[in-house]
């Protein structure tokens, strides 16, 4: 017999990719229909329906920390969100809901366990937000990527999985001089690659504007992904400049990846996890502009194992160019942190976070 099974959260890639990653993991094991809610507006009304499922959009916000007064409109977006996440359990039926983060999957999955249906957590930061904390109380299970995870959750719940990343990704890790050869770039020197993320961060692209040319002329060579409204500031920049290859959008991440000796980023959780797959090091300039400064706890869980180095988000600007040039000069470093940053990989981490929903679905 056909399961139904609800999963909800989005926002970011950060909690899109693993929500598609479960999704494709489950249609692999069982026959499931599949229905995702997510947030009106935000990046999985659009990446949902392309994976080719279907996505019921809820008003939800995010509380506004710096005006109070904009949340009026907020709570009623989220009474409203309450309301229609209860008659989307009421009509779908599902046999489980899970939660991946995001606006969309507090009212979800709320909904979810007021009328009985089993629900499943899938926490992927360091530092647990505030939804799941909420959640965590009438969850099944806790699935999360990092240890030390009792002080968030009630520890019989908590099952260690790891995050799921994209297959393609783990997929493609091919031959270094070819990936290098297909982005124009010279096949034997040192590459950087540096990823602003679909939106660009801010903070990462200004440090990478003032620091291109300090870059190039130490003998690196640049992968810059800017995001989709840094593009023309980073290609004037690079202009008149060789060995940098500037874009807003990287199709094939994989690719990018597999071209690169280190890799500047984010400390998002997704991003994360990708590089323990990899075995890639890393310079984390974690986002300053999230819940609970998690990212800053996500980078510390690396940097604490010599897996990573952290640069603030402040100090970026003066410094994130010089130590780029200088762990790209260390090879036995590079060496160690990639050991360190791949021992902490968690794979098959989809189907480990399968097997949670169907014991559960099976009770």
């Amino acid at each position: 017999m056909k399961k139904k099974i609800l999963i909800s959260g989005g926002g970011t890639g950060g909690h899109i990719f693993p929500a598609l990653s479960i999704a494709n993991a489950l249609k692999r094991r069982i026959d499931a229909e599949i229905l995702f809610v997510g947030a009106d507006n935000r990046m999985e009304m659009e990446k949902v329906p392309a994976a080719g499922y279907k996505i019921i959009g809820l008003p939800v916000a995010g509380f506004n920390r710096k005006n109070i007064f904009k949340n009026i409109s907020v709570l009623r977006k989220l009474f409203k969100s309450v309301r229609l996440a209860r008659n989307i359990i009421r009509d779908f039926k599902p046999d489980i809901a899970i939660g991946v983060g995001g606006y969309a999957s507090g009212p979800t999955l709320k909904a979810a366990q007021r009328a009985g249906v089993p629900t499943l957590v899938q926490e992927q930061n360091s530092y647990a937000g505030v939804t799941n904390k909420l959640l965590a109380a009438k969850a099944r299970k806790i699935c999360v990527a990092y240890e030390g995870m009792e002080k968030f959750f009630p520890a019989g719940k908590i099952v260690i999985t790891g995050n799921p990343v994209r297959k393609n990704l783990c997929d493609n890790t091919g031959d270094r001089a070819h990936a290098r050869a297909s982005f124009g770039l010279d096949t034997e020197k040192t590459t950087v690659l540096v990823v602003g993320g679909s939106l660009g961060a801010r903070t990462l692209n200004e440090s990478m504007e003032m620091g291109i040319r300090k870059l190039l002329e130490s003998g690196l060579q640049i992968i810059w992904q800017t995001g989709k409204f840094f593009g023309n500031r980073a290609q004037l920049a690079a202009k008149g400049l060789s060995g940098a290859v500037v874009t807003e959008f990287i199709s094939d991440m994989g690719n990018a990846y597999a071209a690169a000796n280190l890799v500047v980023s984010r400390a998002g959780a997704g991003s994360i996890s990708e590089l323990q797959i990899l075995g890639k090091p890393c310079i984390l300039v974690p986002s300053p502009n999230v819940a609970e400064d998690h990212q800053t706890k996500n980078a510390l869980a690396l940097v604490d194992k010599n897996a990573a180095i952290m640069v603030t988000d402040a100090d970026a600007g003066e410094t994130l160019a010089d130590t780029v040039i200088s762990l790209a000069a260390d090879k036995k470093k590079l060496e160690a942190m990639s050991r360190n940053i791949a021992a902490m990989a968690m794979r098959d981490s989809d189907e480990a976070i399968v097997d949670e929903i169907l014991k559960i679905i099976d009770k």
